[in-house]
């Protein structure tokens, strides 16, 4: 039965107990039957063209309601697109608000998990004040943001779980961050669907969780398929709690609280929750809630149809052990309500969410309607201005014919008008093209704003403070300017944190982190298992939870580990949020040239091209990056830092206000002034570069070097153009694959910042081979651009320029 209030056993006590418990079943009754009819619903939608995709919650709705009485606030939710009814539990989603998803309304105020960015059925919760500022998570439910890609909730729940545990222990955290949490006593409750155990994202995850104990309670609904594929072929024993017994923690060994519910059972559910919660914050043990024999009623999807996969008596099954048939059956066997109760309970749902649809799609199309409106009265002035406005009168009626039009058709129609009278300037049509911007405008903040952040906080808001130094001081090595400015960043903010492998105790293979852990504890500076998306999620997590994490991926090539967590989640929150929500983790790693295969590469096209969303600093030298760790602190974004490996142990000036200085993002630093030729490198490449413009002076070439210092964003106020007036030739060195990193620079360069035309010479990228460096000194001399291939690249350009002043090397 579900639990009651605790309150003495008077007589007049147990009939408001009574009472309650009456009044609690009947509001559980009646969510899952709204809930219920919201999916059986919003199918229809998806079917008769109104939305383009549905994917819904129907069959969990009992086992939610059940998981959503255990949630406090200041818990958070690492969930998937099943989550519906939970969502409602909490009173964080509307019926409306579901069918506004699933109709893609582009505004905050209707659509407030995304704003229409994401499908329905991902949900979360606004973190963020609209200046970007922290709300007070520890007063309100909080649901991470979704992402479809199957077990990619699983890092991040990590994170969100260890954040409790840093807050319960962390000594030193001034009061402010007690709006973050009340003493880590908040549970991180995960959520995934039962085929998706398959993947290593939920098996990393759950070792780890089960490593650092973490107050983290993850559901599996299970109804038996992926998909058309029955568990039998995904899971080992074909149970996910079966195949993990292991992990069942005893008298000698910690590890989980293994609960086994069925996913029918009103209050054999609404026990298992009240019991494994408890475990789980009151003794931070991660717990593992299998709920089985769930169905889908309606299938995976609306792309397809579960009747082509299942069999007749699978599907029998189903309505007989369907959640709410059988807590229908539970309260009439018990005399709580009866039928015909329940009938009219029944049927007030259905009203209830047909209204609340039909309120969903009109406000929908009173937006819509009212920029139609806006852009007939435009066309109609300005076709009935000209002579012969035919075609632009055309264009309305086409667009008044149309049923229901999107904006879409809107700025295709308004468009249309501009080409058919581009011959033509009145006032009428400078109207029409000053709608045509304001839509642009709107649109952009409506479907491409908020990448990155907006606020003061914004990284590129921070101002440059110029590292000092002073002059009378030896230069030490390039890991003692990180090591030290690490630990003043440390005793600066309390609420920085790092993690890697073999980061805590011998404090990294480079020895930046030397000493770290023995001064600031275990708690901040901490080894972890060789697991690179759970290291990347569990920065996620305590990012999204007002911890300043840097999560540490030792080298450069292992990033490939993380990069779709990457990727996927922490590039995409900020934005697909709408600004709702933020994850400012910093992500450091290493890399460029050292020795073979998998300790060598540059992957930095791939790289650029997954993660924009996050910024990425490629620094040469060991101040430039301690800079940018500086910058980065002080801002919102989330970042990717790229130590050189060639510069550990070269030997730097130690700048004598660390934590301080700040290098800023996006603007280049000329490393070599000049007047023939600008070179563009970054990285260690740029430090050969630099070898490189000295021995041009060999041949009276004057070489401008340029270190581009950040990828995204990238010289945000065009200094390679301004070089490119004096030089007129371009050399872009990259040690990345050809049409890699090097394309991206050429296209920000000739395209964005018009270089083509300041050049006089076609423009060269000089990169890697296109596989793989070999191993040795010989193999990064012949897999990368060295520095006679850079001397002979520049060359070549001045030869084609000035043949006699620089006549060919090679005859």
């Amino acid at each position: 039965m579900p639990t009651l209030p605790n309150m003495q056993k008077t007589k007049e006590d147990k009939s408001l107990r009574e009472k309650i418990f009456l009044d609690t079943v009947l509001a559980d009754y009646k969510l899952a039957c709204e809930s219920r009819e919201a999916s059986l619903l919003g199918r229809k939608e998806v079917l008769t063209g109104k939305a383009k995709f549905g994917i819904f919650g129907d069959g969990k709705e009992v086992a939610q309601i059940a998981m959503a009485k255990q949630f406090q606030d200041g818990d958070f939710r690492s969930g998937y697109y099943r989550d519906q009814t939970f969502m409602m539990a909490i009173g964080q989603l509307t019926v409306k608000q579901t069918f506004a998803a699933l109709y893609a309304h582009p505004e905050i105020e209707n659509e407030p998990s995304s704003a229409g960015r994401q499908m329905g059925g991902h949900f979360s919760t606004r973190n963020l004040n609209p200046d970007g500022s922290w709300k007070q998570l520890t007063k309100q439910k909080n649901s991470s943001a979704d992402i479809s890609p199957t077990a990619s909730q699983m890092p991040r729940l990590l994170g969100l779980a260890q954040a409790s545990k840093v807050y319960r222990n962390h000594p030193n955290l001034p009061e402010s961050f007690k709006t973050f949490s009340n003493n880590g006593n908040e549970v991180a409750f995960g959520t995934i669907g039962d085929a998706s155990t398959s993947e290593g994202l939920f098996f990393e995850t759950i070792n780890a969780a089960g490593v650092l104990q973490v107050p983290m309670v993850m559901s599996v609904w299970d109804d038996g398929y992926g998909i058309s594929v029955p568990k039998k072929y995904q899971t080992t024993k074909s149970s996910i709690s079966e195949l993990l017994k292991g992990l069942q923690r005893d008298a000698e060994h910690p590890g989980y609280e293994v609960i086994r519910v069925k996913g029918w059972d009103y209050p054999g559910l609404v026990s298992a929750y009240e019991h494994g919660v408890k475990i789980a914050r009151e003794e931070h043990v991660p717990v593992l809630i299998h709920v089985e024999e769930m169905t889908q009623p309606q299938g995976h999807s609306t792309s397809g149809s579960h009747e082509r996969y299942k069999t007749k008596e699978r599907l029998e099954w189903a309505k007989e052990f369907d959640c709410i048939t059988k807590m229908r059956s539970w309260i009439i066997e018990h005399e709580l309500y009866t039928a015909e109760e329940l009938d009219a309970i029944e049927a007030q749902a259905k009203k209830d969410v047909r209204i609340a649809q039909k309120e969903a799609w009109n406000d929908l199309r009173a937006d819509i309607d009212t920029d139609t409106n806006s852009l007939l009265q435009v066309l109609n002035t300005f076709g009935s201005a000209l002579p012969s406005g035919n075609e632009v009168l055309a264009l309305r009626d086409t667009l008044t014919k149309t049923t229901e039009p999107i904006r879409r058709d809107l700025l295709d129609g308004a468009r249309k008008a501009l080409w058919i009278t581009r011959h033509i300037q009145t006032p009428e049509r400078n109207a029409l093209q000053s709608w045509i911007k304001v839509q642009m405008d709107q649109n952009f903040e409506r479907y491409s704003s908020h990448l990155y952040s907006e606020g003061s906080r914004s990284a590129l808001l921070v101002p440059e403070v110029p590292p000092t130094f002073d002059e009378s001081a030896t230069k030490v090595d390039g890991r003692v300017v990180l090591r030290d400015n690490f630990a003043a960043l440390f005793e600066k903010h309390p609420e920085i944190l790092t993690f890697g492998e073999d980061v805590g105790k011998i404090g990294g293979v480079n020895q930046s982190m030397e000493g770290m852990q023995e001064r600031f504890g275990e708690l901040r500076v901490s080894d972890t298992g060789i697991r690179e998306a759970t290291i990347v999620g569990q920065g996620i997590g305590m990012a999204m939870r007002g911890l300043r994490p840097i999560a540490e991926i030792q080298y450069l090539d292992y990033l490939l580990y993380a990069l779709q967590i990457m990727s996927d989640d922490l590039a995409t929150v900020h934005y697909r949020t709408r600004g709702g929500q933020k994850a400012p983790l910093i992500i450091s790693t290493r890399g460029h040239r050292l020795e073979g295969v998998w300790h060598s590469g540059s992957p930095m096209g791939a790289i650029i091209s997954a993660l924009r969303g996050i910024y990425v600093c490629v620094p040469r030298n060991m101040v430039t990056a301690a800079g940018f760790y500086n910058t980065l602190i002080k801002s919102d974004d989330p970042a990717l830092v790229i130590e050189p490996l060639n510069g550990y142990r070269s030997k730097e000036a130690l700048p004598t206000n660390l934590a301080e200085f700040t290098i800023p993002l996006g603007i280049p630093e000329i490393v070599t002034e000049g007047t023939d030729i600008t070179i563009v490198s970054y990285g260690s490449t740029c430090n050969l570069a630099e070898l490189a413009a000295h021995e041009l002076k060999a041949f009276h070439i004057s070489a401008e070097l340029i270190d581009a210092r950040t990828l995204i964003p990238f010289d945000k106020g065009h200094m390679i153009a301004e070089s490119l007036e004096k030089t007129s030739r371009l050399l872009i060195v990259d040690e990345d694959v050809s049409g890699g990193a090097a394309a991206y620079i050429l296209d920000k360069i000739v395209n964005e910042q018009n270089g083509y035309e300041l050049l006089d010479s076609k423009p060269v990228t000089l990169t890697a081979k296109d596989h793989r460096p070999a191993y040795g000194s010989d193999g990064d001399y012949f897999s990368k651009p060295s520095v006679s291939d850079m001397v002979e690249a520049a060359y070549a350009i001045m030869h084609e320029a000035d043949p006699q002043k620089y006549p060919p090397i090679y005859h």
